[in-house]
């Protein structure tokens, strides 16, 4: 039985006035954290950018949508479908999806979106559609008793509708329409990025994957306040007499060191890609890379907050990861001449030697740092010379002789 490896991945890394995340009020996200306010950015924010610059990068994309049976009967009216048996097709996609009575939970007055986000392959859509022209005929014959079926109740209702919603097949005819387990072959096919990041896929069998990658959200390593940025936009077309901006506002910035830290279950990488360990290495390469580099977008325009990290760390353990976020519980404190870059470095790497005493060594694989500055920095590990450099060797230590117990 092969014991789990994790990819701890450390970074520091300063943002100037910036909004790379909002809330619901527009406004930068912060959280209590050792009774001080910090700056926060959501996992899912990260999470975000990364996927789709491996997907830019594998030129292999995925899509979260609610919008598969909306899509299905777009793309079956463009082959010529009517819109009735072309909605009719794609809901009968969703209500055999599961194999179950009632399929795949969609709402009626959202024209058929599903209940639950799927996260699929983007030419699934196009596959759907395939598996609807082969069976156009059964749909055809099922549409048209499905539509007799409904004229009757109207009639039975003394002619008032009873029902706006899409016309369903009868029960009897639900295994015979079209088959479950290809719809449900399709729905449940992976990506790279499914294989990293994971599915809840709950009402499909076999549609679950569990994700390799788990990501915290980042943090200041300080106390971080909204700074207000009052601004106008001066109106370029203005009629005599005008005075002032054409719009005036303020929003609201902040500037701070980030920690940022996740970790890579490459073990259960490595069983989400059916044991391929050259997928494995080149994955772990690819996300460590874009961990790396990546960055969200909000109001990028504006204030082009365009940095890199000041310090990456990596360790590869055994048996379980260990975050480093507690270095930073109590805020970290600006030197006497300004900047916060190097005390959290201090208190960075004092951390990593606590938890080296506190833990130990012994299943610790391997440890490395690039960072800027020619100074060392003790206690990480190795000194790579740049970023690339340190995912290489971070990739080649950690898929290197795998663990068994």
């Amino acid at each position: 039985m092969t014991r789990a490896r994790y990819v701890d991945l450390h970074i520091l890394q300063p943002i100037p006035a910036s909004n790379l995340n909002r809330s619901d009020t527009q406004e930068p996200k912060t959280i209590e954290y050792g009774a001080t306010t910090r700056l926060f950015h959501s996992s899912q924010s990260w999470k975000h950018v990364i996927r789709h610059a491996l997907e830019d990068d594998l030129q292999e994309y995925a899509a979260r949508t609610r919008m598969v049976p909306v899509v299905l009967a777009d793309r079956l009216h463009v082959d010529g479908w009517s819109q009735d048996l072309a909605a009719f097709a794609a809901a009968e996609v969703a209500r055999c999806a599961t194999g179950k009575e009632g399929g795949l939970k969609t709402d009626p007055a959202q024209q058929g979106r599903t209940q639950a986000m799927l996260y699929l392959p983007a030419d699934t859509t196009d596959r759907l559609a395939a598996l609807c022209h082969e069976h156009r005929h059964a749909l055809e014959e099922a549409a048209a008793k499905a539509a007799e079926a409904k004229s009757d109740r109207t009639k039975t209702a003394g002619g008032k509708n009873t029902s706006a919603k899409t016309p369903k097949a009868k029960k009897s005819d639900k295994d015979g329409i079209l088959p479950a387990a290809d719809i449900q072959q399709l729905l449940t096919r992976r990506t790279a990025t499914i294989n990293l990041f994971g599915r809840m896929l709950a009402e499909i069998p076999d549609g679950q994957v569990d994700g390799a990658v788990h990501m915290a959200p980042a943090f200041s390593v300080h106390t971080a306040d909204l700074q207000p940025d009052f601004f106008t936009a001066v109106e370029d077309w203005p009629r005599p007499g005008d005075r002032g901006g054409a719009h005036l506002q303020t929003a609201f910035l902040t500037t701070g060191v980030l920690y940022r830290y996740a970790t890579v279950n490459i073990t259960e990488l490595l069983h989400n890609l059916d044991g391929d360990t050259d997928q494995t290495a080149h994955l772990l390469g690819l996300f460590t890379e874009a961990f790396i580099m990546e960055l969200p977008q909000g109001k990028k325009t504006s204030t082009a907050p365009h940095t890199v990290p000041d310090l990456v760390h990596y360790v590869i353990r055994d048996r379980r990861p260990v975050s480093y976020s507690g270095a930073f519980e109590q805020p970290v404190k600006a030197r006497p001449q300004g900047g916060y870059t190097l005390p959290a470095r201090a208190a960075l790497t004092a951390h990593a030697r606590d938890m080296d005493l506190l833990v130990g060594t012994r299943r610790r694989v391997a440890h490395g740092y690039a960072c800027t500055g020619q100074d060392p920095v003790t206690g990480l590990g190795t000194r790579h010379s740049g970023f690339e450099d340190l995912a290489q060797a971070c990739v080649k230590a950690a898929t290197g002789n795998w663990p068994t117990s």
